[in-house]
């Protein structure tokens, strides 16, 4: 069977949990002297201690002066911002500088890779390895020559995951999709077949559709709307161009359209909005027509546009993924400047290694990594020549001189951190608004509930957790992914708070202060209520099973794409606000998947080789 790029976004199978830092450590068969970042539970992601300090910043609580506190001799360049692009940018300039060029990456979090964050568990004597953000390589026979030439350079051979990612797992174990829905909106708790399957996870949609949704808990009529919507083969459209039908579906909401064109109730729209959450945080209500065309939404698949959709193009499965997701290129990246800090042989062994964090930054090494180092100020110094960074770690400022500067951090954080950028490239940063978004992971010492249930992933359509579902199933050699329901394994859960009724940058913006406004004791709570009554009946109990939760909270979270429901339609990564939002400032050069406007690890490696090149023809 084939999982495809279009499977999974129809799908939208993302969804991470994890467990409470009491749990986790009462399982675990060791507990280190020194916290390892990757092992922390609770609240991680945007974690507390990583934000304070920018945020003072940008709500005028200080101002950030360059300290006369000058740390280290000058650097060749410095990078602000250790996710994959920083890492990158400093890859690619190490590159063509040479090996001993000086280089210096500030983080602001306790662990290197920004969105692409691990996360680990141990559970009754067994290793689990989960993702808390960047969760995969998508697609990378579309990368650009300089994206597919890093992978090949850090040793990661794509091929393998047809290997290393169980393709059958969920059909062998008999597992399945399922809707719940839930008590509080339906009145008692039902878990049924999902009608649209889980392709992009093997699973194919229901047989008897119709048998399915006559059991629902929906009026008669809104039963047969339902059936309507999956099994009519009609053209909703019929009369008009595929030009008229493409400006159509662009000019409104999914939502709009359902109601207007196939007369859906509102019940059977609250059934679908939140399927687009894990894709664009936020739900049908902000999306277009076309931009569910494009996912293969129920009521957008008989209109006659999968050619100018698609085309001939032949997509890959969505198999090329880490244990630790995107987290394994961040250390193989680290690895490539610093093997005092994490050596490895291969891109298996990136996942097996164990980090020297106190490796990372010490005056031997060429390229340093310094975290819970947060930039403050960053600004040529009065002749021009060079770059002054002042940033705060435990509590003091201190500044550091580089020769350039690459700002691979969030775009809106740049206009605090550079206060006499040009007016106009300030206000092209203000223009997108990342998308915040919630990734758990949940570490179960068995899933004998959900071989019970027959149950691999979920949706449900007005729960807290829109999504659902265990982890992906790769083993690799020295890590074995979960054989059996009695051993351990991580369940993912997505959440994303959204405001329906505002356009979509609104609800990104209520949407992040909700979520730094939720603590873990919430999130705990939300995540006990829901497994309760999703495994109703399948002997699961959530003290006895749960061994830990993290909570990867990103109120920052995908970079903004633009969203054809609110943007004019030819932007897009080509032409845009975040075009001149990166433009070179001096000696200070843009790289961020902001930069990019592609939440993907390819468009934050693109933005760190651009940005790079930018700097080498800056005259030293």
């Amino acid at each position: 069977m084939s999982i495809t790029r279009r499977d999974f976004i129809a799908g939208l199978g993302v969804a991470l949990t994890a467990t409470t830092h009491e749990r986790l450590h009462a399982a675990s068969t060791h507990v280190p002297t020194t916290p390892y970042p990757p092992s922390l539970t609770g609240l991680r992601g945007n974690h507390p201690g990583s934000f304070e300090s920018i945020h003072r910043l940008a709500f005028g609580a200080w101002s950030a002066g360059t300290s006369q506190n000058i740390e280290d001799d000058k650097y060749d360049l410095i990078v602000v911002g250790g996710g994959i692009s920083g890492l990158a940018a400093a890859y690619f300039w190490r590159q063509q500088a040479g090996q001993h060029a000086k280089i210096l990456i500030l983080d602001n979090h306790d662990d290197f890779g920004g969105h692409a964050k691990r996360n680990e568990f141990t559970v009754d004597g067994k290793k689990l390895i989960a993702y808390g953000g960047s969760q995969s390589i998508d697609t990378p026979s579309h990368y650009s020559k300089v994206a597919k030439q890093l992978l090949l350079d850090l040793g990661i051979d794509v091929e393998k995951f047809y290997q290393y990612y169980d393709q059958d797992f969920a059909q062998r174990h008999q597992l399945s999709s399922h809707w719940y829905l839930d008590a509080t909106h339906y009145g008692s708790d039902y878990l049924v077949p999902n009608p649209h399957g889980a392709s992009w996870l093997g699973i194919k949609p229901p047989e008897d559709i119709r048998s399915l949704i006559m059991q629902l808990p929906l009026s008669k009529r809104s039963q047969d709307k339902l059936l309507t919507l999956f099994t009519d083969p009609t053209d909703w459209l019929a009369g008009k161009s595929l030009d008229e039908k493409w400006d159509y579906l662009r000019s409104k909401s999914y939502e709009q359209y359902l109601r207007d064109d196939l007369a859906m109730p509102d019940d059977v729209i609250m059934l679908l909005r939140q399927r687009a959450h894990g894709l664009w945080a936020v739900g049908y209500d902000a999306l277009s027509g076309l931009a569910a065309a494009r996912s293969g939404e129920p009521g957008t698949t008989t209109l006659g546009l999968e050619q100018r959709l698609w085309g001939n193009e032949a997509d890959e499965p969505y198999i090329f993924h880490f244990p630790d997701g995107n987290a394994s290129i961040a250390r193989l990246l680290v690895e490539q400047m610093n093997p005092q800090a994490i050596s490895t042989e291969s891109m298996e062994a990136a996942v097996n290694a164990r980090v020297s964090y106190a490796a990372l930054d010490t005056p031997q090494q060429q390229t340093r990594i310094r975290l819970n180092a947060t930039a403050l100020n960053v600004r040529h110094n009065s002749t021009n020549t060079a770059v002054e960074v002042t940033y705060e770690k435990q509590g003091q400022a201190k500044t550091v001189v580089g020769s350039k500067v690459v700002l691979a951090c969030y775009n809106h954080v740049i206009p605090f951190l550079c206060p006499d950028l040009p007016a106009a490239q300030t206000e092209a940063m203000a223009w997108p608004e990342k998308a915040p978004l919630v990734y758990t992971n949940v570490a179960l010492r068995n899933w004998r509930a959900f071989k019970s249930a027959g149950l691999y992933h979920f949706e449900a359509p007005r729960d807290f957790w829109a999504y659902g579902s265990l982890d992906f199933p790769v083993s690799i050699p020295g890590y074995s992914f979960s054989s059996g329901p009695d051993e351990p394994i991580v369940l993912h859960l997505v959440h994303v708070p959204t405001s329906p009724g505002l356009d979509a940058r609104s609800q990104y913006r209520e949407g992040r202060r909700k979520l730094l406004s939720t603590s873990f004791t919430d999130y705990e709570r939300t995540i006990r209520q829901q497994l309760e009554g999703i495994l109703k009946g399948h002997d699961f109990s959530f003290d006895r099973d749960v061994a830990g939760i993290t909570v990867n909270r990103w109120p920052h979270g995908y970079a903004y794409e633009y969203i054809d429901l609110w943007d004019p339609p030819d932007w897009g990564p080509d032409k845009g606000p975040h075009i001149t939002a990166r433009q070179r400032f001096g000696r200070i050069a843009i790289a961020n998947s902001d930069s990019s406007a592609y939440a993907y690890v390819n468009g934050a490696i693109d933005a760190a080789w651009r940005s790079v090149n930018e700097l080498l023809s800056v005259d030293s």
